[in-house]
């Protein structure tokens, strides 16, 4: 398996609890798939100790990179300033609430062959409250039958992909309906996609912010304006269906 450069990043909303044991992982598990790599944590405007643990952590291992968001901007604010930060072959991130095993990359890492751009995880079985697995449950069909998803868990934050797959595929959107925005427009410009299961964990320390009325609504929100753009283009003569750009100024859904 050839030895690519890889770059980790974890979007972080007050997960002071978590995020340096995930960095530890990271930083453990590495070295054993490539001699050049980083690991960056985007703090999305965290009110607890976050940035105190990173700011440890940044002083200690070198290689771990910060970017700090100077107030709470959104879970795809988060994920988009990791992906503009990343530099290296490869880039894999998940949250940085704990509830994936960072250490399962190496799985992810030995799909990736030739002629496969993302390899998604998909969750064994979700270790969430019933209500928070309903929702997560009704979206993510949704999301596949309306947007022909080519994975079947888009809501598993824990993907890794060729940097050059990103190369022309802007997204755009800064609430959590950015990972729906991200897989098809990938799908759409032609990228090979492999699953594999990964276990999720229930979250030990802090809570949740995605799942308040406001924030689902926000999402929902952005979820329908990305399927009008993409039925509008669809019908467009002499036009595919890639969902155009969208421009909002939606700042209010935390990672998490």
């Amino acid at each position: 398996m050839e030895k690519l450069s890889i770059s980790v990043f974890f979007p972080a909303f007050n997960d002071a609890g978590t995020i340096a044991s995930l960095v530890t992982d990271a930083l453990a598990v590495l070295p054993s798939l490539t001699d050049d790599y980083e690991v960056i944590v985007v703090n999305d405007g965290s009110i607890d100790s976050t940035q105190a643990v990173l700011d440890e952590l940044a002083r200690v291992h070198p290689c771990v990179e910060i970017i700090q968001h100077g107030q709470n901007m959104g879970y795809g604010a988060a994920l988009r300033s990791g992906f503009s930060r990343a530099s290296k072959d490869l880039i894999f991130y998940t949250d940085g609430d704990g509830q994936y095993d960072v250490r399962e990359l190496t799985a992810l890492r030995a799909l990736l062959s030739d002629g496969v751009d993302v390899v998604n995880g998909f969750k064994v079985k979700r270790a969430d409250a019933r209500r928070r697995k309903l929702i997560g449950g009704l979206y993510n069909q949704l999301a596949r039958v309306l947007f022909r998803l080519p994975i079947r868990d888009v809501d598993c934050d824990f993907r890794l992909l060729r940097r050059e797959a990103m190369r022309g595929c802007e997204i755009t959107l800064s609430s959590g309906a950015i990972c729906v925005e991200l897989v098809h427009k990938l799908h759409v410009a032609g990228c090979n996609f492999v699953e594999t299961p990964v276990c999720h964990h229930p979250r030990l320390h802090g809570r949740s912010q995605f799942f308040t009325p406001r924030r689902v609504a926000h999402t929902l929100r952005d979820f329908t304006l990305l399927w009008w753009r993409q039925t509008s283009a669809a019908r467009r003569p002499g036009q595919g269906a890639p969902v155009d750009e969208v421009r909002e100024d939606n700042r209010s859904s935390p990672a998490g």
